[in-house]
């Protein structure tokens, strides 16, 4: 049986990364060969060691290429070509060259998609899909067409809206709430695919207090412990990842692990 698991923010918190990795299974930093793992971005900032966190991903890029998808976050995407950098600590400079470098040669990516066991299929990216973004990329009907699109690097990516907080805010940017779910919510068609995501999230874990109102909070359900919330969209379902690790680390978390899902898309058209 193979599994496919999520991986939310680390936000430069090396050791929460090992932690993650041993729960899944991985011996030695070496995942085992029935897993594949897709990170959705924002490896650093915030936390103690950035560096540390690139060099664990680092080294499962080189040798196990396609067990490890890695997404680019609004952090990362900060030090890359188009992008405007915001965050007042920075980034070592052996750190930038390295995320540069895995940019240009395809080893990070976009999004991805996944299909469930059930035949769901999920798009994956850092922030999510905003119904705006998901129009200007001319409506694709499935997660892997979308996936394949975003992964041509539209300008849309770099948009980042009034604030994240509107849905003209592209897959790096959406905030959680009125960027991504309320016009997903309001849309007249059928949605054409669930979403997984990072970024932010619709509640404060460390409080179990909700961030939301509405038809959102009647339509999520957090799973506390996991630090996992669930949305249900027009018959679809957006996960949010996020462990909102902030500058100390969540006491307790997990990756998202989905049994029997298969990977549909992760690398660039026509690669």
């Amino acid at each position: 049986m193979s599994r496919l698991a999520i991986i939310g923010d680390v936000g430069g918190h090396a050791q929460q990364l090992r932690w993650a990795l041993e729960q899944l299974g991985a011996d030695g930093g070496r995942l085992p060969p029935d897993l594949t793992v897709i990170q959705v971005g924002d490896l650093v900032d915030r936390g103690p060691d950035s560096m540390g966190v690139l060099d664990i991903v680092g080294e499962l890029l080189a040798n196990q290429p396609r067990q490890w998808i890695q997404l680019v976050g609004n952090h990362e995407a900060q030090h890359l070509p188009g992008g405007s950098e915001f965050w007042p600590d920075p980034l070592a400079g052996a750190g930038v060259d390295r995320l540069r470098e895995w940019w240009a040669d395809g080893r990070v990516r976009v999004a991805a998609a996944v299909r469930r066991v059930d035949g769901d299929e999920l798009l994956v990216t850092h922030a999510g899909l905003t119904l705006a973004s998901w129009q200007a990329l001319g409506a694709p009907g499935s997660a892997a067409l979308a996936a394949e699109l975003l992964n041509e690097r539209p300008e849309l990516i770099w948009r980042t809206g009034d604030h994240a907080r509107d849905e003209e805010a592209g897959p790096l940017w959406a905030e959680s709430g009125a960027a991504l779910h309320e016009p997903w919510m309001a849309y007249p068609g059928i949605v054409p695919f669930g979403q997984i995501h990072g970024h932010s999230t619709l509640v404060h874990f460390n409080e179990q207090r909700w961030r939301c109102a509405g038809r959102i909070r009647q339509r999520a359900v957090a799973d506390w412990r996991a630090r996992h919330v669930r949305v249900r969209v027009s018959g679809r379902v957006f996960i949010g990842v996020d462990p909102r690790h902030g500058r100390a680390g969540a006491a307790q978390w997990e990756p998202l692990t989905l049994h029997d899902a298969e990977l549909l898309a992760a690398t660039p058209a026509g690669s």
